[in-house]
């Protein structure tokens, strides 16, 4: 058995939050329980209690109840702490002190900090505003804005009057938005006049004008000048209907205790979307209480989040990741918040946030570790980043060779915890913990109080195959439902269809015998040549080592009452797709994966589609190449990108 590329030193595991849990809970519960895997049988084996203790644990504000779940034997029947009583934003509201609540970078043009007691202040002071504008509990407030303080205020102040946040960021077309919060009827909605990314400034009010005109629920629009007062010109409103200017709209109300309104475990707190790239996106309600009790657990008991820490997540407001940044509040933790492109003026901006402001926490994505990785990047060298003890990835599947990159050229002594799950549950099903090791291309383990499960097509539980990743106990962070899906139906076919009674998430995926995860693709994007079952990542792993290819994107294209698998790739400026490159990338493929994932046909292209989350796209691509429409094209980040893949006559043959 290999050896681990970073063990957490015998301090760091004897003092983490999760063994302080463990011992605790041994004591109470008259236990034994020797370490992480014995601790995570137990919660799933006494999940009531387990999400009891978690409550206790982590210091929830709120009347618990008695119950602490109900039902527990039916997924889509169990209900957890049905008499409790809470308040989300009460609880990320914990501290009111000089220190930050709150840093902001926006590329290198804007560099701010919020204290507590200003957070606090400007909560109050925009509640208020809200309640005066007639929204109350169950009311759905959007916002359409950067990854910035204000945003965070704006969906505070909306969580602690009861209403209903949504959010996606400004660089979605009026169509998409359209498409989103059409749906959901919101009355308020909070937007920038304008951003910056990779250097330019970007104009948001002509769009947000169409917008606004077309949204019918709205009574009022709070436009937050960004741009403009970034820039030294005027804030104006522009042509936008209903439009007030935030500092206008909570001129009139001083800062006081902010009234925290107590709702039900179960209230809607926020709606997410899906991509939307196979139809409308779906709108997901997420609760209060389980949002919050399952961002406590993975914050405290796997990535060690303690008060003072200062957490970063690259994220966009339209990525679950936001939400989920946003909580580590409640642990009395700093946000480092950033806004724009990752590689403005240059590659070492996040570095150089990391050190400025001594971040603990570093969460990014699978391909911007291989966008480094591409480059020649080695951040070890250039600076110092010696607060950082943890680096978090998700995304898409971080591959072996990308852990060898962040131990070889970003960190020696830091814990890389690759994490997977998802907008449908807000959180995770598998990520990392300080009791256990990184091993090399494998996410540490499941989640606690997560029964996370690998099953093959039969429905048979696996280990070292191949199959769906499914869980098979309630947990609290399960939608309530999809907003508008009055029976449940939508609801229980997207996760409950492929195995009764047991949430499918749609990731192919893989346990190992040391209880660590891999994640192989989306299992609606596997491919199917002679009926076997292939996941892109593995594709794409042995593709991308490759000097001369900067990116791939695998489909199956049904071909002679078979699937065949198609490889697109783009490539180095100035490279090409010679034979002796398509022989280079199918010999790797062979060698290194097996000659059934080796791809029938190579094609070079000069863009791969992707979401607004930067996800790339193999479904809309599919959908290109075999000549069916793609209904939501206003989800993808760069939908011109889908023409290159249309009727292409390297594929007609």
């Amino acid at each position: 058995m290999k050896a681990p590329l970073f063990r957490p030193d015998e301090t760091w595991r004897a003092e983490s939050l999760l063994a302080r849990f463990l011992a605790e809970t041994n004591a109470q519960a008259e236990l034994e329980l020797a370490g992480f895997p014995e601790l995570h049988d137990w919660s799933i084996s006494s999940i009531g209690t387990f999400w009891a203790r978690v409550w206790e644990f982590c210091g929830v504000i709120g009347e618990r109840g008695e119950k602490s779940l109900v039902n527990a034997d039916d997924m889509l029947c169990a209900r957890f702490f049905p008499d409790a009583r809470l308040n989300f934003a009460e609880n990320l509201l914990r501290r009111n002190d000089d220190s930050d609540a709150m840093v902001f970078w926006a590329e290198d043009r804007v560099k701010s900090r919020m204290s507590w007691q200003e957070l606090n202040g400007s909560v109050s002071r925009t509640a208020q505003a809200l309640r005066d504008a007639g929204v109350g509990k169950g009311d759905r407030v959007a916002a359409i804005m950067p990854n910035m303080p204000d945003t965070v205020v704006a969906m505070l102040a909306t969580a602690s009057i009861g209403a209903t946040w949504a959010s996606c960021s400004p660089d979605f077309g009026e169509a998409a938005v359209l498409d989103r919060f059409g749906q959901i009827e919101p009355t308020v909605l909070f937007a920038c006049d304008g951003y910056f990314y990779n250097g330019r400034e970007i104009d948001v009010l002509p769009r947000l004008a169409g917008i606004a005109g077309k949204l019918t629920s709205l009574k009022t629009v709070v436009v937050l000048p960004f741009l403009r007062s970034t820039i030294g010109a005027g804030p104006t409103p522009g042509d936008v209907a209903h439009a007030v200017l935030f500092e206008d709209f909570v001129e009139k109300f001083g800062e006081r205790d902010i009234e925290f309104e107590p709702v039900p475990f179960r209230h809607p707190l926020y709606i997410l979307f899906s991509s939307g790239t196979t139809g409308a996106p779906k709108c997901i309600v997420h609760s209060v209480g389980g949002t919050l009790l399952q961002h406590l657990k993975e914050h405290q008991l796997h990535c060690d989040i303690r008060p003072r820490d200062r957490v970063f997540y690259f994220t966009t407001c339209t990525w679950m990741m936001w939400n989920w940044l946003a909580s580590a509040l409640a642990s009395e933790a700093t946000l480092l918040l950033y806004d724009g492109s990752p590689f403005h003026p240059s590659g070492d901006i996040l570095f150089d946030y990391a050190d400025a402001e001594r971040m603990t926490h570093f969460g990014t994505s699978a391909k911007f570790i291989d966008a480094l990785k591409k480059q020649g990047a080695k951040p070890r060298q250039t600076h110092d980043l010696s607060s950082v003890r943890l680096l978090a990835s998700t995304g898409s599947p971080l591959v072996p060779e990308s852990f060898d990159f962040v131990y070889e050229n970003i960190k020696a002594d830091v814990y890389l915890a690759s994490i997977a799950g998802g907008t449908d549950i807000v959180s995770c099903f598998v990520l990392g913990n300080p009791l256990t090791p990184v091993y090399r291309g494998e996410i540490p383990g499941p989640g606690l109080g997560m029964a996370v499960e690998i099953r093959d097509d039969d429905g048979n539980a696996v280990v070292e195959q191949k199959g769906e990743l499914v869980c098979t106990r309630a947990f609290p962070s399960m939608p309530v439902g999809f907003w508008g899906d009055r029976d449940g139906g939508k609801y229980r076919s997207a996760y409950f269809e492929t195995f009764p009674g047991v949430w499918a998430h749609g990731d192919f995926a893989e346990l190992t015998r040391r209880g660590g995860y891999i994640i192989h693709g989306r299992s609606d994007a596997t491919l199917n040549p002679g009926g076997v079952r292939i996941g892109t990542a593995e594709i794409y792993r042995q593709v991308e080592q490759i000097d001369a290819v900067l990116e791939s994107i695998a489909i199956g294209q049904t071909w002679d009452d078979d699937v065949r698998v198609v490889l697109f790739v783009v490539l180095r400026e100035g490279e090409s797709l010679t034979d002796d490159l398509v022989a280079e990338i199918r010999n790797r493929v062979r060698h290194g994966a097996s000659p059934r994932h080796v791809p029938a046909k190579i094609v070079q292209v000069a863009d791969i589609p992707r979401t607004k989350s930067g996800k790339i796209s193999e479904l809309a691509v599919r959908d290109i190449v075999e000549g069916r429409g793609v209904k939501n094209k206003g989800a993808l980040a760069n939908p011109e990108a889908l023409e290159l893949y249309r009727k292409l006559p390297e594929l007609q043959s």
